[in-house]
């Protein structure tokens, strides 16, 4: 019998994760939105559903929720501690992919008392680069230092920012401005966004990176005590970060988040012609040496659930349809709160969504 799944928010990567899974014999899928013309919009194939639903009416989420077997929350970062709340009060499986620290603190505080799993950021930063992080850890006898870099970027940047819109601008921005978690000389700390600037060269193209909000996901909290230095990174085409930081620090525009929005969502067109680029980088003790191990990879914009992706909407969807495969065959928790980083990377990669970050995506997913 197939698993009722529950896709909240039927934007770029909610219709994504909708086609993926409903390209599969294993899942009836239903996409709720607030917005019918969203609804309309979404390609998914002709085997998922549509539900107009208000998520901040507590007693129509609940409704909606009856009956499934997980909620993939695809909503903006705001709303997803609303989701988690009903998903538990209804015993739902709740699965996010939100980069919002404090929206995964309520999330945490949740699964103390659910009977169902709560499982959040399972995208790609915070996501899959947790798993990479966590399965390169794993081979030191102790760790010093680990670099988390992660960017969508376009494959042909055309502006002043080098940047096309391929993500939640809303996600963005709340990355761009919130505090950053890191470990500094093994202590947990708050440091600033878009600060700590470096430029790195991978294939003869020279990137810049510099602190954003939320990729770290929870491996602060793991690995607290365990290594010396920790960090998670931004990657951008040099440029970007000194025009950033002029308009959300000089112009103010950081308390001004609606405005810069509209800015970007006006100026910066949108492409499906993107690249992922995932590099970890770990350094530590084994057997008695000083080592190095790396991880770099990337992924460009695709064909996937029957229609042409970008490299950012196949990575997420791919990371979120991987956990919710594992879970319901019985690899996860049932219950409580589910980190990325207890995922083990080999068998995420050998999952047919999780296909995608290794030797590459493979349409017939019903294998």
């Amino acid at each position: 019998m197939k698993k009722k799944i529950l896709i909240a928010g039927a934007g770029k990567i909610g219709s994504a994760i909708a086609a993926l899974l409903a390209a599969t014999p294993d899942y009836a899928v239903t996409v709720a939105d607030a917005s019918p013309q969203a609804l309309a919009a979404i390609n998914t194939g002709p085997n998922v559903q549509r539900l107009t639903l208000d998520i901040t009416d507590p007693l129509a989420l609940r409704a909606a929720l009856t009956g499934q077997y997980a909620v993939l929350s695809a909503a903006p970062f705001h709303l997803t501690t609303l989701i988690a709340e009903a998903a538990v009060a209804q015993g739902v499986h709740y699965l996010d992919l939100t980069e919002d620290v404090a929206s995964t603190r309520r999330v945490k505080e949740l699964a103390a008392t659910a009977h169902t799993a709560l499982i959040p950021q399972c995208g790609l930063a915070p996501g899959f680069v947790s798993i990479v992080a966590a399965d390169l850890c794993r081979r030191f006898d102790s760790l010093h230092s680990l670099r988390m870099r992660v960017g969508a970027l376009p494959q042909f940047p055309s502006n002043a920012l080098n940047y096309n819109l391929t993500w939640s601008t809303d996600g963005v921005i709340n990355e761009y401005c919130e505090p950053c978690e890191a470990i500094v000389e093994g202590t947990l700390r708050q440091v600033p966004p878009l600060a700590e600037h470096e430029e790195f060269s991978l294939d003869g193209v020279t990137y810049e990176a510099f602190n954003t909000s939320g990729g770290l996901g929870t491996l602060c909290e793991t690995l607290q005590g365990k290594v010396t230095h920790l960090n998670y990174k931004t990657i951008r085409y040099p440029g970007h970060a000194a025009i950033m930081k002029v308009l959300l620090n000089d112009l103010r525009l950081r308390e001004r988040r609606p405005v810069l929005k509209d800015l970007l969502e006006n100026a910066l067109p949108v492409t499906l012609q993107d690249v992922v680029i995932v590099f970890v980088t770990v350094s530590g003790q084994r057997d008695g040496r000083l080592t190095q191990e790396t991880y770099a990879h990337k992924v460009y914009s695709q064909a996937a659930g029957g229609a042409m992706r970008s490299a950012i909407q196949v990575t997420t969807a791919s990371g979120i349809c991987t956990v919710l495969d594992l879970l319901a065959a019985g690899r996860l928790p049932a219950k409580g709160f589910v980190r990325q980083e207890e995922i083990g990377l080999g068998e995420f990669l050998a999952n047919r969504f999780g296909r995608v970050y290794g030797e590459g995506f493979v349409e017939r997913l019903a294998a």
